[in-house]
C-alpha cells in the first residue's frame, strides 16, 4: 500500500539522518474508503493524487507550526504492507481527516519510493498559507483563498537518491 508522509524540509532531514521515518505513530495519508467515496473516482492515480493533496495540507500545517522551517512543503511517499496502515473508522467523512492513516512503527527510509517538494518558486505562497491555514481551518474565507494559493502550486517528484540534496 502507498502511503503519504508529510514532513517539513527539516524533518526529512531528521529522517535521513536516523534511516527512517518516525518515531511511531506516524500520521499518514493513503486511499481509504472515506477517500475514495469523497473524491467518486475509481481511478487509483487520480486517488493517489488526493491523497497526496491531502499529506501536503498536513505539511502545510507542521508548516504553521515550525515558523523556522524553510517555507517549503514536503510528501514522501512510502510502501507498506497491506494492514500496516490503518484507518480510524471512527473519522468517517470527516473532511479535515478524509485519507488520513496511522503508522504504528516507525518506517525505513530504504521503503520511501519518491519524495514531492515544493519548487522555490512557492515559497512566498507556501509562507503566506502557513500563516493562513489556522484561519481558514475555522471557515475564513480570504484565508482558504490563501491557502488554495499555495495548492495552486504542484509538488516535484525526485528520487529518493535525491535526499541528500533536498537538505
Amino acid at each position: 500500500m502507498r502511503v503519504y508522509v508529510p514532513l517539513t524540509l527539516s524533518g526529512l532531514a531528521e529522517a535521513a539522518k536516523a534511516g527512517e521515518l518516525g518515531p511511531g505513530p506516524l500520521t499518514a495519508y493513503a486511499v481509504t474508503p472515506g477517500l475514495r467515496e469523497w473524491y467518486l473516482s475509481d481511478d487509483i492515480e487520480e486517488l493517489e493524487y488526493a491523497a497526496l493533496n491531502r499529506a501536503a495540507l498536513a505539511s502545510l500545517r507542521q508548516l504553521a507550526l515550525d515558523p523556522a522551517a524553510v517555507r517549503r512543503r514536503v510528501v514522501v511517499a512510502v510502501d507498506v504492507p497491506d494492514g500496516e496502515a490503518q484507518a480510524d473508522p471512527d473519522l468517517g467523512l470527516d473532511p479535515s481527516s478524509l485519507g488520513e492513516v496511522r503508522l504504528a512503527r516507525p518506517v525505513p527510509l530504504a521503503k520511501a519510493a519518491a519524495v514531492h517538494v515544493d519548487s522555490e518558486e512557492a515559497e512566498a505562497d507556501v509562507r503566506a498559507a502557513a500563516d493562513a491555514v489556522g484561519a481558514a481551518d475555522v471557515g475564513d474565507d480570504d484565508a482558504q483563498f490563501t491557502v488554495d494559493g499555495a495548492e495552486d502550486h504542484e509538488l516535484l517528484w525526485y528520487a529518493t537518491q535525491e535526499i541528500p540534496n533536498l537538505i
